[in-house]
Formats: structure tokens, sequence, C-alpha cells
């Protein structure tokens, strides 16, 4: 089964995209990454579709980030890190149709990839966001590049550098302004892509337009963030095997704010 479902409704012009690992929580693997790279390209081309909902099959997560089991070897040279979730965006397909991104459950870590290049987020209230980076003995660092386009500085901070300690609630998510449209439990995928119909009704091009440039008015701290990225992993990461130690002994209890 794939790891990625796609469906389009030629009426509305709108797609959607669902993440399909539930057993696991929908945390990305190489073959999601891969999958999810090639569903944005494709969607590029696809004339019909004027706006896309991204959300993630289950209940319990929208997404978790990587998959601890994926295995992605890494050059010895600081100067170099492979990051399989670099790809996972519209964005970094070059997809300029509107996302509107559907969470219900954990969003976490690798996550923010993704949310980090959706137009915006609708969450219900059973929504909690959280980094766990810094309690594994990891930098986070892409991550918060993307989420500081989006959330204060404080609030950013507060987030990665307290770990698996606390969760932001989906009302505080709301608050902060990560989350645009708060909603009833198990209503955030119809209110997404509701808002999705309306922006696939107005003309394409002047949508797109808006898009691209609502994207370069946050570009040039979001480059500097990114081009810095490497160096810092490189440097702050833990090893694999003190990463996985510090997993194992992970924090089970969280503040949820």
């Amino acid at each position: 089964m794939s790891s990625v479902l796609v469906s389009a409704d030629k009426d509305s012009g709108v797609a959607v995209v669902t993440l399909n690992r539930p057993d696991r929580l929908n945390a990305v693997d190489l073959e999601m990454a891969g999958e999810l790279a090639q569903v944005w390209r494709e969607l590029r081309f696809d004339d019909s579709v004027r706006a896309v909902v991204l959300t993630g099959t289950g209940e319990r997560a929208f997404c978790t980030g990587i998959d601890r089991d994926a295995v992605v070897p890494q050059p010895s040279s600081p100067f170099a890190q492979d990051d399989p979730l670099l790809g996972i965006g519209p964005k970094a397909n070059d997809l300029w149709k509107p996302v509107v991104a559907a969470v219900r459950g954990m969003a976490c870590g690798g996550a923010f990839y993704l949310l980090g290049e959706a137009e915006f987020v609708v969450a219900d209230t059973t929504a909690a966001f959280f980094d766990p980076h810094t309690a594994y003995g990891m930098v986070s660092a892409y991550e918060s590049v993307l989420m500081a386009q989006r959330m204060p500085y404080g609030e950013v901070a507060r987030m990665a550098l307290m770990g698996t300690a606390e969760r932001i609630s989906a009302r505080r998510a709301y608050e902060v302004g990560l989350v645009s449209e708060l909603v009833a439990e198990g209503e955030a995928f119809e209110a997404a892509r509701a808002c999705a119909a309306v922006i696939a009704g107005s003309p394409t091009e002047a949508v797109q337009g808006t898009v691209r440039a609502l994207w370069a008015a946050s570009e040039a701290g979001r480059s500097r963030g990114v081009a810095q990225a490497p160096h810092l992993i490189a440097l702050g990461n833990a090893t694999g095997e003190e990463q996985a130690r510090l997993f194992a002994g992970r924090r089970r209890k969280y503040r949820l704010r």
C-alpha cells in the first residue's frame, strides 16, 4: 500500500494528499520521502488541481517526523549532510499551488518540514505540537528555521529547547499563530478542504503569484538559517549510539500548555 495517498476532485479543483503510515504515526521513511517529492512534482502539471489539502491517516498523529528506523548514511565531512526530509515539501519541489494543512493529533519534529511549507494550518482540538530534537541530543536546525517564519521567536525557542518536556496545545498554537483556525475534534479536514475550495475558485495565476510573493517575503531569513544548518547539525548532534540511548530513555510525561 502506498505511504502517500492522492485524490482529486475535478469539480472543486482540490487535491488531497494524505500521509498513510498510521501504524508508524505517519513517520516519514525513505520511501515516503520519495513518494512525497514525486506527488508534489506531478501536481505541478495537473491543471485541474488548483489547491491542495495535506493531512494524515488516523487519529493519533498528523506526522511524527522521520522514522527512527530509517537508515540515512552520512558523509564524514561537516560541510555535507544528507537530510531526506529536505525534499518532502511542496516548495522544495517547486509547487506554488496553495497547500492547506489539516492537523489532528501529534505533529512533531520533521513534521515541521511539511507544515513550514504549507500556506496555513487548520487544526482540531486534539492537535499537539512539539520538537524533541534537543532531548535526543540533536540540533533542531531546519525545523526551527521554518517555524521561525510562523511563530514568535520566543515560542519557537521554547518549543525547540523544552524538547519532550512540553507540548503546545492546539489552543496555544492558535494563539501564537502557528494554527490559523481551530475547530472541534475531527473537523480539521473538512475545514481545510472548505478553505482550499474557496482558494481554488479564484484565478490560478493570481493565486500562485500570491503564494510565490508570500514565500519570497520570508525567503532571505530562511535561506540564511538553512545555509548554517548542516554545519550546526554536524557540530552539535550526538553520536547515533547516544541518540538511541536518549531515545530509549525518553521522557514519558510532558506538560501540555
